[in-house]
């Protein structure tokens, strides 16, 4: 996993698909931006402390969202820290009423723990990391609270789950809305009009061709506006992937009946498919096998992304 100063004294550390990337400034006061998934917390501190960071140093924790893979570590680290934690107003709001569906936790049957979030940032706030300011960007669609973080100096951003390079991360209407669509197409115009060398994604390794990156997510947009199946495919697709990601694999006979006690299992079959739930799981399953991002060995299911 490649870890490297991208700024002076500020670090990327590249993660998977379970746990969004971080981003680390070391210092006698270190920041923290993103802390993965509660699971795998212990390979987070490892990689932090490569850096020659403790946790229970770190003075201030920043959210690009509430999802699961971005804040999985917060309350330990805060336990360990006492630190600050900042995130966008509307995450805030999730986290101080202790909403587990808006944060997409309770919907995807995700692990994930509450925490106290200090300070609440908005549209075009200046965050300073050390001596690097941050203009902070709005981008709903993926997630209610999204934001970007961009560094005007070094034309540098942190486009987190709103802009990946090659992929899109997924949309999930039933949570963020029916103009859930609409919203990230707009986030990427108001990403695509900065003046951008290099972004940092949330999940992935930086890039440097943006409008490339934003030119193919609007075409794949446009599609799911075509074909609402597609839409539902695509997040059941990402969806099974992830589940495996958390469950670290989980028994052949067991999938199924796993996935029929969730939320988001029954509501995206109802609402795309017409309710025909094992057929589209032999469906979703079978495919993902045969591309190899599904495997099965002795009766048991899991995945080839890493997490």
């Amino acid at each position: 996993m490649p870890i490297c100063e991208i700024m002076d004294g500020l670090f990327f550390i590249e993660r998977g698909y379970l746990n969004g990337n971080h981003f680390v400034y070391r210092s006698p006061r270190p920041v923290l931006i993103d802390t993965g998934y509660v699971s795998d917390f212990s390979e987070t501190q490892r990689l932090i402390g490569e850096l020659g960071v403790n946790l229970s140093d770190i003075s201030l924790v920043v959210n690009t969202h509430c999802h699961c893979d971005h804040v999985g570590g917060n309350r330990l680290v805060q336990e360990k820290s006492g630190c600050d934690i900042a995130m966008h107003r509307i995450g805030k709001h999730f986290i101080d009423t202790r909403d587990d569906w808006s944060t997409w936790w309770r919907y995807y049957n995700q692990e994930a723990h509450f925490f106290t979030c200090t300070t609440s940032l908005k549209d075009g706030d200046t965050l300073a990391i050390g001596p690097h300011q941050f203009q902070v960007i709005y981008t709903p669609g993926h997630a209610s609270d999204g934001i970007a973080l961009y560094n005007r100096k070094d034309k540098a951003l942190v486009s987190s789950d709103a802009l990946w390079e090659n992929d899109m991360a997924v949309l999930t209407v039933r949570v963020e809305g029916s103009r859930a669509l609409f919203s990230h197409l707009e986030s990427l115009e108001r990403l695509e009009s900065l003046d951008v060398r290099v972004v940092y994604p949330g999940h992935g390794p930086p890039f440097t061709d943006m409008k490339k990156a934003i030119s193919r997510a609007r075409r794949k947009i446009e599609d799911y506006m075509r074909s609402r199946e597609k839409l539902g495919d695509d997040l059941l697709k990402r969806m099974f992937t992830y589940t495996l990601l958390m469950k670290r694999g989980v028994d052949s006979e067991g999938f199924f009946p796993l996935l029929m006690g969730t939320n988001w299992f029954r509501e995206t079959v109802d609402l795309y498919f017409g309710g025909e739930y094992e057929a589209k799981y032999a469906q979703v399953t079978n495919g993902l096998l045969q591309r190899g991002i599904l495997k099965e060995e002795n009766n048991r299911l899991f995945t080839t992304v890493r997490p």
